[in-house]
């Protein structure tokens, strides 16, 4: 593996060669263009690797401080600003929305409680009306939208994947409490006292270290269609109004905007920081975050379901806590059953593991056709495991 080996720089303890070599593997045998993976154990860096480019031309390598757009796994930063304000007594989650964000009673919404947007469960997966990009840049024109709508099931009932609209639900409630959108929220509580390299959206002053997204390989038509036909309106509202994939993340629009469930850019070691923090019991590099109480929270399962909208794609039941997804019996984020991440579209991922200790983040440029448990993500995974 030589060739490969050259493209990979870091450091690696060497009770963790095994999370090396799966990702020297992901170079050669999956596909990888550019990534990087770091692992925090106790609060210590032990893996911190990146390697590959930064570009599909193969011109720019991929660098220590190369950013990158990790997609979903944005929610776990977005959640911890609601968990920071509950922890703070600011926020009650079991209080209806309504409570902070008088609007969102509208349209059969009154009952919706805050923890029913933290764990998908609040039946606004999607818009029922078009919905440009344009529009989804317009923080103020999309929660006006989303305040109007009917859910499309009970909410409280089932989860089914917010798959953009969750950021604008949770930030809003973040922006109503707090008066910040949850990006300078997260910058001014958290990222900013920790020295953490993560942003939601770009700032353009950023803009020379970011990675080009590469889309994953298309479909064949007919399956495509057959996916499709598989949908319920409510997950064709979630995953395609608007649709959006590594064309329109590229683009300087999506950068400059707020979209807190899909446009962070960090590295993976910023990455392995945030989920390092609920690793942590809600410490993280000798701050306290969280209280353990309110980390511990994180992780309290809503409720195991095939979820309404990533049922067609992803067969098995799977269990939202308030705000992140648990491994439970599928091992998305290793054995530990009580162990908790978010997975990005097209294969980043963050993990945390407070009875191991553990952090890992993960973050690429060359898109699969995954919305979680991506191969190259699951290898490291299981790599790391094997070294614990």
């Amino acid at each position: 593996m030589p060739e490969y080996e050259s493209l990979i720089h870091g450091h690696c303890d060497p009770r963790f060669a095994a999370v090396r070599t799966a990702f020297e593997e992901n170079f050669r045998d999956r596909g990888e263009l550019g990534a990087a993976v770091a692992v925090t154990v106790g609060g210590e860096t032990v893996v911190d690797l990146w390697g590959g480019w930064a570009d599909a031309a193969r011109t720019r390598p991929w660098e220590r401080d190369t950013l990158v757009n990790v997609w979903s796994t944005t929610k776990g930063p977005t959640a911890l600003c609601a968990h920071v304000l509950a922890d703070r007594g600011l926020v009650d989650f079991d209080a209806p929305v309504a409570a902070y964000w008088p609007e969102f009673a509208a349209a059969g919404k009154e009952k919706v409680l805050v923890r029913h947007l933290l764990s998908h469960r609040a039946g606004l997966s999607g818009l029922r009306e078009p919905h440009s990009l344009a529009d989804l840049y317009d923080w103020e024109l999309t929660c006006a939208r989303l305040a109007a709508t009917e859910p499309w099931w009970e909410p409280g009932t089932r989860s089914g994947y917010h798959a953009l609209t969750y950021g604008f639900l949770v930030g809003e409630v973040v922006r109503r409490v707090s008066g910040l959108l949850p990006g300078a929220f997260l910058e001014r509580e958290v990222t900013g006292p920790l020295g953490v390299d993560f942003t939601v959206g770009l700032p353009e002053q950023e803009a020379g270290r970011v990675a080009e997204l590469v889309h994953a390989p298309a479909a064949r038509s007919g399956e495509q269609a057959a996916v499709f036909a598989r949908l319920a309106p409510a997950a064709i509202a979630a995953l395609t109004n608007p649709a959006v994939g590594a064309a329109q993340a590229n683009t300087p629009g999506w950068r400059a905007a707020e979209i807190p469930a899909a446009n962070g850019h960090g590295t993976a070691r910023a990455v392995a920081a945030l989920y390092g923090v609920l690793a942590g019991r809600g410490t993280y590099d000798g701050r306290r975050v969280l209280s353990p109480e309110a980390a511990e929270r994180v992780r309290e399962g809503q409720g195991s379901c095939r979820d309404l909208v990533l049922g067609a794609g992803f067969e098995r039941e799977t269990e939202a806590g308030l705000g992140l997804w648990l491994s439970g019996p599928n091992g998305s984020y290793g054995p530990n059953p009580r162990a908790f991440g978010h997975d990005g579209f097209g294969g980043s991922c963050g993990l945390a593991d407070p009875e191991a200790g553990v952090s890992l983040g993960y973050a690429m440029n060359r898109m699969g056709p995954h919305i979680a448990d991506d191969p190259r993500k699951m290898a490291l995974v299981k790599a790391l495991y094997s070294a614990l």
